[in-house]
Protein backbone atom coordinates (compact mmCIF):
# COMPACT_ATOMS: atom_id res chain seq x y z
CA UNK A 1 0.00 0.00 0.00
CA UNK A 2 3.06 2.26 0.11
CA UNK A 3 3.86 1.95 -3.30
CA UNK A 4 0.00 3.00 -4.13
CA UNK A 5 0.07 6.38 -2.48
CA UNK A 6 1.43 8.69 -4.57
CA UNK A 7 4.13 11.55 -2.99
CA UNK A 8 3.69 14.98 -3.49
CA UNK A 9 5.29 16.89 -5.98
CA UNK A 10 8.46 18.77 -4.68
CA UNK A 11 7.90 22.30 -4.01
CA UNK A 12 10.68 24.45 -6.20
CA UNK A 13 12.09 26.83 -3.83
CA UNK A 14 11.54 30.62 -5.33
CA UNK A 15 14.10 33.16 -6.26
CA UNK A 16 14.42 35.69 -3.77
CA UNK A 17 13.55 39.19 -5.58
CA UNK A 18 16.77 41.47 -5.98
CA UNK A 19 16.96 44.36 -4.20
CA UNK A 20 16.27 47.37 -6.43
CA UNK A 21 18.17 50.34 -5.47
CA UNK A 22 16.68 53.14 -4.25
CA UNK A 23 16.24 56.68 -5.21
CA UNK A 24 19.00 57.99 -2.45
CA UNK A 25 21.44 55.59 -3.18
CA UNK A 26 21.38 55.86 -7.07
CA UNK A 27 23.49 59.58 -7.52
CA UNK A 28 25.37 57.99 -4.27
CA UNK A 29 27.67 55.39 -6.38
CA UNK A 30 28.76 57.71 -9.67
CA UNK A 31 29.79 60.50 -7.15
CA UNK A 32 31.75 58.46 -5.55
CA UNK A 33 33.30 56.59 -8.38
CA UNK A 34 33.88 59.95 -10.12
CA UNK A 35 37.10 61.05 -8.75
CA UNK A 36 38.78 57.65 -9.21
CA UNK A 37 38.82 57.95 -12.84
CA UNK A 38 41.78 59.88 -13.98
CA UNK A 39 41.18 58.96 -17.71
CA UNK A 40 39.47 62.42 -17.92
CA UNK A 41 42.48 63.95 -16.96
CA UNK A 42 45.13 62.53 -19.05
CA UNK A 43 43.85 64.33 -22.25
CA UNK A 44 43.45 67.56 -21.00
CA UNK A 45 47.16 68.03 -19.98
CA UNK A 46 48.79 66.99 -23.57
CA UNK A 47 46.73 69.65 -25.15
CA UNK A 48 48.72 72.97 -24.57
CA UNK A 49 51.53 71.28 -25.96
CA UNK A 50 49.26 70.04 -29.35
CA UNK A 51 48.74 73.88 -29.92
CA UNK A 52 52.24 75.08 -29.92
CA UNK A 53 53.69 74.97 -33.23
CA UNK A 54 57.22 73.72 -34.38
CA UNK A 55 59.88 75.55 -34.31
CA UNK A 56 60.61 74.43 -38.48
CA UNK A 57 56.59 74.09 -39.32
CA UNK A 58 55.70 77.64 -40.70
CA UNK A 59 53.51 80.16 -38.98
CA UNK A 60 49.78 79.69 -39.96
CA UNK A 61 48.52 82.75 -41.86
CA UNK A 62 45.79 84.79 -40.40
CA UNK A 63 42.40 84.05 -41.97
CA UNK A 64 40.63 86.42 -44.57
CA UNK A 65 38.49 89.38 -43.28
CA UNK A 66 35.40 86.85 -44.82
CA UNK A 67 36.64 83.75 -42.93
CA UNK A 68 37.16 85.57 -39.74
CA UNK A 69 34.62 84.65 -36.83
CA UNK A 70 31.82 87.38 -35.70
CA UNK A 71 33.84 88.20 -32.22
CA UNK A 72 37.01 89.18 -33.44
CA UNK A 73 37.74 92.96 -33.95
CA UNK A 74 37.27 94.67 -37.29
CA UNK A 75 39.70 97.11 -39.13
CA UNK A 76 38.13 100.80 -38.99
CA UNK A 77 37.15 101.87 -42.68
CA UNK A 78 39.55 104.59 -44.11
CA UNK A 79 37.50 107.92 -44.96
CA UNK A 80 38.88 109.40 -47.95
CA UNK A 81 39.81 113.10 -47.25
CA UNK A 82 39.67 112.60 -43.23
CA UNK A 83 43.86 114.23 -43.15
CA UNK A 84 43.08 117.67 -45.46
CA UNK A 85 42.78 120.47 -43.58
CA UNK A 86 39.66 122.69 -43.46
CA UNK A 87 40.50 126.45 -44.73
CA UNK A 88 36.75 128.42 -43.96
CA UNK A 89 36.56 132.21 -43.41
CA UNK A 90 34.96 133.50 -41.33
CA UNK A 91 32.87 137.13 -40.93
CA UNK A 92 34.93 139.87 -41.26
CA UNK A 93 38.14 138.52 -42.48
CA UNK A 94 38.73 139.39 -46.13
CA UNK A 95 40.77 137.40 -48.48
CA UNK A 96 43.77 138.94 -50.40
CA UNK A 97 42.64 139.04 -53.98
CA UNK A 98 44.62 139.16 -57.50
CA UNK A 99 43.94 142.56 -58.77
CA UNK A 100 45.46 141.11 -62.81
CA UNK A 101 43.06 138.37 -62.57
CA UNK A 102 40.92 138.16 -65.10
CA UNK A 103 36.50 138.60 -64.19
CA UNK A 104 33.57 137.52 -66.46
CA UNK A 105 31.20 139.58 -67.68
CA UNK A 106 28.32 138.97 -64.97
CA UNK A 107 30.70 138.39 -62.60
CA UNK A 108 31.69 141.48 -60.15
CA UNK A 109 34.80 141.86 -58.07
CA UNK A 110 34.06 140.40 -55.19
CA UNK A 111 31.11 137.83 -56.36
CA UNK A 112 34.05 134.52 -55.88
CA UNK A 113 34.85 135.61 -52.47
CA UNK A 114 31.72 134.80 -51.03
CA UNK A 115 31.52 138.42 -49.42
CA UNK A 116 28.59 141.23 -49.86
CA UNK A 117 28.23 143.67 -52.09
CA UNK A 118 28.17 146.00 -49.17
CA UNK A 119 31.34 144.55 -47.31
CA UNK A 120 33.80 147.90 -47.12
CA UNK A 121 37.33 147.60 -46.68
CA UNK A 122 39.08 150.04 -44.55
CA UNK A 123 42.09 150.74 -47.05
CA UNK A 124 42.09 154.00 -48.30
CA UNK A 125 42.23 154.58 -52.51
CA UNK A 126 44.77 156.45 -54.04
CA UNK A 127 43.00 159.65 -55.29
CA UNK A 128 44.88 162.43 -57.62
CA UNK A 129 43.42 166.07 -56.28
CA UNK A 130 44.93 168.73 -57.58
CA UNK A 131 46.44 170.34 -53.88
CA UNK A 132 47.18 173.68 -55.13
CA UNK A 133 46.73 176.89 -53.59
CA UNK A 134 44.07 178.15 -55.00
CA UNK A 135 42.36 174.91 -55.84
CA UNK A 136 38.78 175.23 -54.17
CA UNK A 137 35.97 172.38 -54.93
CA UNK A 138 31.98 173.20 -53.86
CA UNK A 139 29.23 170.54 -53.62
CA UNK A 140 25.80 170.72 -52.18
CA UNK A 141 24.74 168.06 -50.37
CA UNK A 142 21.01 166.90 -48.54
CA UNK A 143 19.54 164.82 -45.85
CA UNK A 144 15.88 165.08 -45.13
CA UNK A 145 15.08 168.94 -44.77
CA UNK A 146 18.80 169.81 -44.00
CA UNK A 147 21.39 171.04 -46.60
CA UNK A 148 25.08 171.78 -46.63
CA UNK A 149 27.22 173.95 -48.57
CA UNK A 150 30.39 172.71 -48.62
CA UNK A 151 33.63 173.81 -50.05
CA UNK A 152 36.92 172.04 -49.76
CA UNK A 153 40.43 173.35 -50.24
CA UNK A 154 43.65 172.43 -49.30
CA UNK A 155 45.03 172.73 -45.85
CA UNK A 156 45.81 170.36 -42.51
CA UNK A 157 42.16 168.90 -42.22
CA UNK A 158 40.46 171.22 -40.37
CA UNK A 159 36.68 171.77 -40.42
CA UNK A 160 34.78 174.93 -40.35
CA UNK A 161 31.03 174.59 -39.75
CA UNK A 162 28.64 177.74 -39.85
CA UNK A 163 31.95 179.54 -37.97
CA UNK A 164 32.92 176.61 -35.20
CA UNK A 165 35.05 173.99 -35.30
CA UNK A 166 33.26 170.19 -35.99
CA UNK A 167 34.13 169.33 -32.18
CA UNK A 168 31.63 171.79 -30.63
CA UNK A 169 29.44 172.14 -33.60
CA UNK A 170 28.68 167.99 -33.45
CA UNK A 171 29.91 166.83 -30.06
CA UNK A 172 28.99 163.31 -30.37
CA UNK A 173 31.63 161.52 -31.60
CA UNK A 174 29.66 159.17 -33.77
CA UNK A 175 28.55 161.64 -36.13
CA UNK A 176 32.34 162.95 -35.86
CA UNK A 177 33.22 159.86 -37.20
CA UNK A 178 30.25 160.16 -40.01
CA UNK A 179 31.46 163.13 -41.41
CA UNK A 180 35.35 161.99 -41.34
CA UNK A 181 34.73 158.94 -43.30
CA UNK A 182 34.64 160.41 -46.82
CA UNK A 183 37.99 162.00 -46.70
CA UNK A 184 39.55 159.34 -45.02
CA UNK A 185 38.38 156.78 -47.39
CA UNK A 186 40.47 158.97 -50.21
CA UNK A 187 43.78 159.93 -47.76
CA UNK A 188 43.12 163.29 -47.57
CA UNK A 189 41.72 163.69 -44.25
CA UNK A 190 45.24 165.42 -43.32
CA UNK A 191 45.41 167.54 -46.30
CA UNK A 192 42.23 169.29 -47.16
CA UNK A 193 39.82 171.57 -44.92
CA UNK A 194 36.67 171.89 -45.11
CA UNK A 195 34.29 175.07 -44.60
CA UNK A 196 30.44 174.32 -44.74
CA UNK A 197 27.11 176.44 -44.17
CA UNK A 198 24.57 173.74 -42.97
CA UNK A 199 20.43 175.10 -42.30
CA UNK A 200 17.41 173.23 -41.77
CA UNK A 201 16.94 169.58 -40.05
CA UNK A 202 17.98 168.18 -36.89
CA UNK A 203 21.95 167.20 -35.64
CA UNK A 204 21.66 164.24 -37.47
CA UNK A 205 20.26 165.12 -40.72
CA UNK A 206 22.87 168.13 -41.03
CA UNK A 207 25.77 165.37 -40.33
CA UNK A 208 24.45 162.92 -42.97
CA UNK A 209 23.98 166.36 -45.15
CA UNK A 210 27.52 167.66 -44.43
CA UNK A 211 29.06 163.93 -45.26
CA UNK A 212 26.96 164.34 -48.74
CA UNK A 213 28.48 167.64 -49.50
CA UNK A 214 31.99 166.57 -48.97
CA UNK A 215 31.59 163.40 -50.65
CA UNK A 216 30.01 165.04 -54.23
CA UNK A 217 32.89 167.92 -54.07
CA UNK A 218 35.60 164.95 -53.85
CA UNK A 219 33.91 163.77 -57.49
CA UNK A 220 34.37 167.04 -58.56
CA UNK A 221 38.22 167.05 -57.90
CA UNK A 222 38.84 163.53 -58.56
CA UNK A 223 36.13 162.09 -61.35
CA UNK A 224 37.50 158.59 -60.84
CA UNK A 225 36.54 158.22 -57.38
CA UNK A 226 32.88 157.77 -58.47
CA UNK A 227 32.93 154.09 -58.16
CA UNK A 228 34.22 153.72 -54.59
CA UNK A 229 32.75 156.64 -53.54
CA UNK A 230 29.31 155.12 -54.60
CA UNK A 231 30.19 151.35 -53.88
CA UNK A 232 30.79 152.87 -50.01
CA UNK A 233 26.96 154.52 -50.53
CA UNK A 234 28.55 158.16 -49.84
CA UNK A 235 27.50 159.67 -53.01
CA UNK A 236 23.31 158.09 -52.51
CA UNK A 237 21.27 160.87 -51.36
CA UNK A 238 18.97 159.57 -48.09
CA UNK A 239 15.41 160.68 -49.60
CA UNK A 240 13.45 159.44 -46.03
CA UNK A 241 11.70 162.15 -44.64
CA UNK A 242 8.65 162.15 -42.29
CA UNK A 243 5.43 160.95 -43.67
CA UNK A 244 2.73 163.38 -44.09
CA UNK A 245 -0.55 163.80 -41.74
CA UNK A 246 -3.68 162.83 -42.89
CA UNK A 247 -6.90 164.13 -42.82
CA UNK A 248 -9.35 162.16 -40.22
CA UNK A 249 -5.97 160.49 -38.80
CA UNK A 250 -4.21 161.63 -35.27
CA UNK A 251 -0.60 161.04 -37.55
CA UNK A 252 0.52 159.73 -40.90
CA UNK A 253 -1.27 156.21 -39.94
CA UNK A 254 -2.32 156.50 -36.49
CA UNK A 255 -5.84 156.61 -36.29
CA UNK A 256 -8.18 157.67 -33.19
CA UNK A 257 -9.30 154.95 -31.14
CA UNK A 258 -12.56 153.25 -31.61
CA UNK A 259 -15.94 153.30 -29.04
CA UNK A 260 -18.50 151.10 -29.31
CA UNK A 261 -20.64 153.31 -26.80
Amino acid sequence: MAEDTPTPPEEEPTAAPEEEPTATEAPDEPAAEAPEEPVAEEPAAEEPAAEEPAADEPVAEEPAAEERAPDAPREKPVIPGADLELDLVLEGEERERDPYASYDEDEGPGDDLGEPEDVVSDEPVMATIDLAAGARYTATGKRKTSVARVIIKPGTGAYTINGKDLDNYFPRPTLQRQIRQPLESVGYDDRMDVVARLHGGGVSAQAGALRHGISRALLEADPNLRGELKRRGFLTRDARVKERKKAGLKKARKRPQFSKR
